[in-house]
């Protein structure tokens, strides 16, 4: 079976003319869109935002929004993207929007195509900052005003993105979204946080938030029987039973007796377990199962599955899908490293403290891990006495010492001095500068305060200004020097992997993470997908190999761009140190890993600049557009 569509059709938009035009781009010299978004970005400094080949059919988790162009906090090539969002956006029957040009107050780009008709594009100024103090504040108050305005337009629901005072304020705001259903906005937020997209949306093309939707009907695979029978072929089963049995961690895992990546990932990561802004890789095994134990089994992850996996308080992203990954208590979604990075790492192990901190990020819209780093780094600077509260706008110090430490009242103490911190960083004239980003701002305080200030901030470093904070798992592979970070083009397994050989392992994780970011496949599905994605697009589109050497290009063409630069902070040499001397403890007798921890124990520096070269170097001999 051949699908008949045979280009990509994108909607450009000079949001400083209001100009607009449709192109259309062969299939088989772009695949979705992120290499049509590489071509684009270059071409005009665009932020390109659309789904993949598969949106509207019936695969689940074929409908996430991408959004990609140059980072203004990562400062080269990224690419983000959104749940469900990509459903909606399939009723404009395009599959992308390119949004170049700046409007000259801040707008909301308003999109609707009727029945077929030509898309209407409309840029409307709005008086963003009082919008963001109204209503539900923010992020939210910005989604209800745009519905409020525009809802009437539309004959189906449409879906809004929104940026918050973050995207203002600094160079890593988040784009948010929610479903709409029956005409309001639920609570299921989805977000766009890495690479600071929304601060590009805002600040670099003067769009606040995007308001799409119609009642367009294209060609979409629809025939269960057909996919049935490719899934039978391949696993003796039908597409939901295999797609139920490869979600399971993300709905209800009876192994572990909860769900979703906050429940799976805070019961299994026991000695790994990262707090109070990285110290944790400083303390023994038992020290941390204590920590696990005691703050996070028996009450932080026990919260959760009291009040949100026991009585199934779990949604969807807006697309019809098993995983319901969305873990909810009231209004407040549950993932794990939001609530990681805005919880143990920053000295948080109570929900209500939690959900305090990241109920606030949200609103003003930051992309929650960065901002949990940015946290986490500034509150130990303030613990340990090298920056005074009053230096950042706060009153009092955090808790960062678990000994007496009441898991409610400190939690809380800590969160309240979290908020204070975020309402300080998205406010004008602030004493926390983020404009050109955390990493900037440490090296700053650096040259004042010391080395010991930027020593303390964990991050990946790009070119000369761009930052990233990694992903929270402790493995080497998160600080790896790809040309992407913070996503999961790379390794991030527990177990010691050389580093030449991790570089070989980052570039085969990235090609496999790019073949469905380009596809628009949601990463939850990633166990099916990965395997049956190049004989689906086969038998769909034909050119299995030119799908496959595409993603290929792709990843050698970001990898073209790779400027990442040595961790520039000792906590960074140490979480790989320390994390080489564990897995020795282990039982790990290999020579290599011998090798490694040696050189680390008796030269530090040198031996983190070898090992991080020896990633790269095996980076760059698999990620060559012409291999061997």
């Amino acid at each position: 079976m051949q699908m008949t569509q045979s280009h990509l059709k994108t909607l450009m938009i000079d949001t400083s003319t209001g100009f607009y035009k449709i192109l259309r781009y062969e299939i088989g010299n772009f695949w979705g869109p992120v290499d049509l978004g590489i071509h684009l970005a270059k071409r005009y400094d665009s932020l390109n935002i659309g789904t993949g080949l598969l949106a509207g059919s019936i695969f689940p988790g074929s409908n996430r929004l991408v959004f990609n162009g140059f980072s203004p906090c990562w400062h080269g090539f990224y690419v983000s993207s959104m749940g469900g969002a990509g459903l909606v956006f399939d009723d404009l029957g395009i599959n992308m929007v390119s949004v170049s040009g700046k409007a000259n107050t801040p707008s909301v780009l308003y999109l609707n195509r009727v029945h077929g008709e030509e898309i209407e594009v409309e840029i409307i100024p709005v008086r963003l900052r009082k919008i963001w103090e109204q209503g539900r504040k923010g992020v939210y108050s910005l989604m209800e005003h745009t519905l409020e305005l525009f809802k009437d337009r539309y004959e189906n629901d449409p879906r809004i993105l929104a940026t918050g005072p973050a995207s203002l304020f600094t160079d890593f705001g988040a784009i948010g979204s929610a479903p709409v259903r029956k005409g309001k906005l639920t609570y299921v937020d989805c977000w766009a946080g890495r690479g600071g997209f929304g601060t590009k949306l805002l600040k670099k093309h003067g769009v606040a938030a995007v308001i799409y939707g119609g009642t367009h009907i294209d060609e979409d695979f629809r025939d269960r029987n057909v996919a049935d029978s490719w899934f039978q072929d391949r696993y003796q089963k039908k597409l939901s039973a295999k797609d139920m049995e490869t979600t399971t961690k993300y709905r209800y895992d009876p192994a572990f007796n909860t769900g979703g990546t906050f429940g799976v990932n805070f019961a299994t990561v026991e000695d790994y377990i990262i707090a109070f802004n990285y110290k944790t890789i400083y303390w023994t095994d038992k020290q941390r199962l204590k920590l696990h134990k005691e703050f996070v089994v028996d009450h932080y992850l026990k919260q959760f599955n009291e009040e949100t996996i026991k009585p199934k308080n779990q949604k969807t992203c807006g697309e019809p899908c098993g995983a319901v990954c969305k873990k909810m208590k009231d209004h407040f979604k549950k993932d794990f490293e939001p609530y990681q990075t805005m919880g143990p790492l920053c000295g948080i192990f109570d929900q209500r403290a939690a959900e305090l901190v990241n109920h606030k990020a949200d609103t003003l819209g930051f992309d929650a891990i960065s901002v949990g780093g940015v946290l986490a780094w500034l509150m130990e600077c303030i613990a340990e006495d090298i920056i005074k509260p009053k230096e950042l706008g706060v009153n009092g110090k955090p808790r960062f010492d678990t000994e007496g430490f009441d898991v409610v009242k400190d939690s809380m103490h800590n969160a309240k001095i979290a908020v204070a911190l975020l309402e300080e960083i998205a406010s004008e004239n602030s004493k926390i500068n983020l404009m050109e980003g955390a990493r900037k701002y440490a090296r700053n305080l650096a040259r004042t305060k010391g080395m010991d200030v930027l020593n303390k901030f964990v991050y990946n470093a790009f070119a000369r200004h761009g930052w990233m904070v990694p992903n929270q798992y402790w493995t080497s592979g998160v600080l790896s020097p790809m040309g992407i970070m913070g996503k999961y083009y790379n390794d991030y397994g527990k177990d010691f992997i050389a580093p030449r050989d991790l570089g070989h392992q980052n570039a085969h994780r990235m090609i496999k993470e790019l073949m469905l970011d380009n596809t628009g496949i949601c990463r939850f599905h990633r166990a099916w997908a990965e395997d049956m994605m190049p004989a689906i697009i086969d038998k769909l589109f034909g050119q299995k190999k030119k799908f496959l050497r595409s993603v290929a290009l792709t990843a050698s063409r970001i990898n073209s761009r790779n400027a990442s630069i040595f961790w520039e902070s000792k906590r960074n040499i140490d979480f790989v140190h320390n994390f080489l001397k564990k897995k020795m403890e282990k039982g790990d007798n290999s020579p290599e890993l011998k090798h490694w921890c040696d050189r680390f124990d008796n030269e530090p520096k040198e031996a983190a600049i070898d090992f991080w070269y020896e990633i790269h170097k095996g980076i760059h001999e698999s990620l060559r557009e012409f291999p061997d």
